[in-house]
């Protein structure tokens, strides 16, 4: 989609429903809405693209990460799928993909016969110190260095807020 210019904007709703008052988007906050979600989808499907090589997925990559980030890099599961943004049906899929390729394994919570902790092994750890660096290059390449020294502090500035919010109505619900 060429973002130089503004798509069309509808002036009235095409259907009726309970937030018929709900403000339209103006042609440049549509401009700017389309250009994040374009980037978004652009540069997770690019970063899913470089960890493919190394059998990973960018959910296992989360998970790696929150793993080898947490206390004993060991996290619940209810606590890891907050985390990862994942029900706890799809995550408990995912760690069981992830225990077959001996990257974690499960662990029973004392005190808590039902609850489980997710643990990174070893081999999860040192392909975490090995798949990292490149991770890191990559979200260099393709999103930091597009921005200069100011640009990064005002990108913070205007997502931190946003990001903030989404936290705390998550958790609401």
């Amino acid at each position: 989609m060429d973002t130089t210019t503004a798509p069309a904007v509808l002036s009235e709703s095409p259907t009726k429903g309970p937030q018929d008052d709900a403000p339209w988007l103006t042609a440049e906050e549509q401009r700017l809405w389309r250009a994040h979600l374009e980037v978004s989808r652009l540069l997770m499907y690019q970063l899913e693209r470089e960890l493919q090589p190394y059998g990973l997925s960018n959910n296992d990559y989360t998970i790696l990460v929150e793993l080898s980030e947490a206390p004993q890099r060991r996290m619940r599961m209810t606590d890891l799928a907050v985390a990862t943004l994942q029900s706890k049906s799809r995550l408990s899929h995912q760690i069981t993909r992830m225990e077959a390729a001996g990257l974690v394994a499960r662990d029973t919570c004392p005190g808590d016969r039902r609850g489980l902790f997710a643990v990174l092994t070893e081999q999860g750890w040192q392909t975490m110190r090995r798949i990292a660096p490149q991770h890191v290059r990559s979200v260099r390449e393709h999103f930091i260095d597009r921005f200069d020294e100011d640009q990064v502090a005002s990108m913070y500035e205007a997502l931190a807020p946003i990001a903030e919010h989404l936290r705390e109505l998550r958790g609401r619900g």
